[in-house]
């Protein structure tokens, strides 16, 4: 057996998604990915005021019978 010891991955630096800056992508950084708690909280502001949206498509309408009509 060797006496090494296994390396612990190297953090990278990442793109903030809130204001583009550089941002520590590793488990030390808890606002990750963002760069600090003020850019989490941003998005955070956004997602809870509907700035962002997830779309949704249209069913076609073939899994619900058209009005009026029984089952």
């Amino acid at each position: 057996m060797s006496s090494e010891t296994p390396t612990a991955p190297k953090a990278r630096t990442v793109r903030c998604p809130a204001c583009g800056g550089p941002s520590l992508y590793a488990p030390e950084n808890r606002y990750r990915p963002f760069c600090s708690e003020r850019c989490k909280l941003q998005d955070l502001g956004a997602w809870a005021s509907e700035n962002f949206r997830v779309e949704v498509q249209e069913a076609d309408g073939a899994e619900t019978p058209p009005e009026g009509s029984a089952q």
